[in-house]
């Protein structure tokens, strides 16, 4: 004979899987949201008739009684980059040993679309929230502060004592590609972006510090405020060459534009690096089998998805936190291109 449901719901309740089992509803809660408290034989019980009857908790349920969803939302600027997908899976890896779970939200780089799907997830009462930079809104800063709910911001560092931020200085890697750029002698450096995200600007910046600093102009660019594609790194170095035709190397924003730019040289007959030099951003995969291998900013993807889960769970437990400010740093992969 088939358990009564919940008189509301006809859906399956913990009194109807701990009676199956033989416990306490405590102990199925236990064995649920605190495993290592409960005997593995005991637990394995629970398992089998949750199984068996089709349990699934009730979420809002437990989130009332607790205070805590144990849910933690996630934004990024784009699902389709590899870069997120990397960080998406290190705060994956993080989140699932703790027990929780995320909702991921996708911001297409708009603060407003960013707004938007913060306001919308804090009704579903989340933990706390993992964002991508440190410029979103102050309106948004202020809900989330007088809703006490904690967020990590990834990918910047900030200067501002009460922010949790892990990343690393996109100002400084900017000036490393600069100093590299001096170092082997080229004379005119480009500095080429599409998305125009803070954190690309941030590069630029930097960028333009090392130039100036070595009495190079810095104004040889390209910027343009559409989606970064390696078709447009072609585009941007027709741009640039049009405006500069002595120009002898580029900085892109991201590794795309720089493969976009490899395959224009290679379509004028630009020799790289001897006639154009290139240096892309965040080392994707594939920039180390370009032929030739391109120079690139590598960056701790993972890692800033893992640590920023981290530093959050944290707060989270209520434990101190000894740096609110954690910077993996970066390399420059130096090779072929440069």
């Amino acid at each position: 004979m088939a358990p009564r449901r919940g008189r509301a719901t006809g859906r399956v309740t913990i009194t109807e899987v701990a009676t199956a089992a033989n416990v306490s509803p405590m102990t199925v809660s236990r064995a649920i949201k605190s495993p290592e408290l409960v005997q593995q034989k005991l637990r394995d019980r629970i398992a089998t008739v949750i199984k068996k009857l089709g349990y699934v908790p009730n979420q809002a349920a437990s989130t009332l009684a607790s205070s805590k969803s144990r849910v933690i939302g996630v934004v990024v600027p784009s699902l389709t980059n590899a870069v997120f997908i990397d960080t998406l899976t290190g705060i994956r890896d993080c989140l699932g040993k703790a027990g929780y779970q995320f909702l991921i939200g996708e911001s297409g780089y708009c603060p407003d679309k960013e707004s938007e799907l913060i306001t919308t997830y804090m009704a579903h009462a989340p933990d706390g929230f993992l964002l991508t930079g440190i410029e979103q809104q102050e309106s948004l800063r202020v809900r989330l502060a007088t809703n006490n709910v904690p967020a990590v911001r990834m990918y910047d560092l900030s200067k501002n004592s009460n922010d949790l931020t892990v990343g690393f200085s996109q100002k400084k890697a900017g000036y490393s590609v600069a100093r590299h750029f001096i170092e082997r002698g080229y004379k005119r450096p480009a500095f080429l972006a599409a998305q125009l995200d803070p954190r690309s600007m941030k590069r630029r910046e930097g960028f333009r510090k090392g130039l100036i600093e070595a009495g190079l102009n810095p104004n040889l660019e390209v910027l343009l405020a559409v989606p970064s594609t390696i078709e447009l790194g072609a585009h941007l170095l027709d741009q640039i060459l049009h405006q500069t035709p002595n120009c002898d190397a580029v900085f892109c924003c991201n590794d795309d534009l720089a493969l976009g730019v490899l395959f224009e040289c290679q379509r004028r007959g630009l020799s790289v690096p001897t006639q154009m030099a290139i240096i892309g951003f965040n080392d994707l995969p594939w920039a180390a089998q370009a032929n030739p291998a391109i120079t690139t900013i590598v960056t701790p993807r993972y890692d800033i998805g893992y640590i920023a889960a981290e530093l959050l769970l944290k707060t989270l437990k209520g434990r101190a936190i000894e740096k609110s400010r954690i910077d993996l740093g970066f390399e420059l992969a130096i090779r072929g291109s440069t």
